[in-house]
């Protein structure tokens, strides 16, 4: 039988592994959302997507649409290009919290 190649093979991640990356790679996240983060990813099937690839794109995707004026900005028949553009600076500013090690 002939190998699938590498970029088509599909991964699942189990939620502890991924509360774990999370929990290594970006230190400043808070648990309530490592939990919603971790449950997403292991919900779906990944096509050729390391487990960092997935975080980071579960992690745009969740802050751009429930932490940011994104799907108010759709409503208002903003385009989606031009609404990710003007949101990402707020996703980038809670990324780079997430990403430090939260002060004692």
């Amino acid at each position: 039988m002939p190998r699938t190649p590498r970029k088509e093979r599909i991964s699942r991640y189990p939620v502890d592994l991924v509360c774990q990356h999370i929990r290594k790679e970006h230190p400043g996240c808070p648990d309530f959302a490592i939990d919603y983060i971790a449950e997403v990813i292991a919900s779906r099937e990944w096509k050729g997507a390391k487990l960092g690839m997935a975080v980071g794109i579960v992690m745009q995707t969740t802050l751009r649409h429930l932490m940011t004026e994104y799907e108010t900005l759709l409503l208002h028949g903003v385009d989606r290009i031009a609404a990710r553009r003007l949101v990402q600076p707020k996703i980038d500013a809670m990324l780079a919290v997430w990403n430090r090690q939260p002060e004692a």
